[in-house]
């Protein structure tokens, strides 16, 4: 597992994916938080927050994260060594595991650096330190497990198809409907009676949550559970070749 997880890796910095993914994923929120003009600009806005990029990341690993995981299972069933992959003395979870884990390793390499944001900010405000730390860290926590969410989605699209761009546009979609779709579809007045329990259903109700500063529990569970769930999916999905 450790040996796949190695090479999955590589292969993310032996071309330029891995680059690309955390070049654009600063750049993107270096542009919105300190370069264009307007409200989510800290410099324009004149508070000492740090809500644009809580803003923005999430829109842009919506693209960035398919992008990572669309070649996972797509790119060893299109070039014919998925079967090889599965001679491997690992277990189907284990396999999952191991690209799952080195999906998640990539966006933690592109979060890291935001941490240059947050003691920017927190220097730059005044007084020094003025900045609504455990907000920032609950908002923190919230983004990286939105990206986990993300990936897993992602290791799911890969393993159905074989094509990476289908792939890519699969965990687009489930990806939005995840984190954006269940706010609008609670508006429907049909379900006017549930729309809270609705709400709750989608990713942004628990980021939300957390980025008031407040770890709670049933964030927690939800996002892990969502993150099962698709791995799961994932496991039936590789179990099904053996069937046919």
């Amino acid at each position: 597992m450790v040996a796949l997880f190695r090479k999955e890796i590589s292969s993310f910095f032996s071309t330029l994916t891995g680059y690309f993914v955390i070049i654009v994923f600063l750049l993107a929120n270096s542009f919105f938080i300190w370069i264009f003009p307007g409200e989510l600009n800290v410099l324009d806005s004149g508070y000492a927050s740090l809500d644009t990029l809580f803003i923005i990341a999430p829109w842009v690993f919506l693209f960035l994260v398919p992008a990572i995981t669309m070649r996972m299972f797509s790119e060893e069933k299109r070039s014919g060594t998925f079967e090889l992959l599965f001679t491997r003395p690992l277990s189907d979870l284990n396999i999952i595991s191991a690209k799952y884990f080195a999906g998640l390793a990539l966006v933690v390499l592109s979060l890291l650096p935001t941490l240059v944001y947050y003691f920017s900010v927190y220097y730059l405000s005044f007084p020094v330190g003025n900045l609504d730390v455990g907000g920032f860290w609950g908002s923190f926590i919230g983004l990286f497990f939105l990206a986990a969410i993300y990936v897993a989605v992602g290791i799911f699209t890969s393993s159905i198809t074989d094509n990476q761009i289908i792939s890519f546009l699969l965990a687009i979609l489930l990806s939005f409907i995840l984190y954006a779709g269940f706010d609008s579809i609670s508006a429907l007045p049909v379900l006017h009676s549930i729309d809270q329990w609705v709400i709750r259903l989608g990713i942004n109700e628990h980021y939300r949550s957390m980025s008031r500063g407040v770890i709670d529990s049933r964030d927690i569970v939800y996002y892990i559970s969502v993150i099962f769930l698709f791995l799961f999916v994932t496991k039936f999905v590789l179990q099904s070749r053996k069937w046919s």
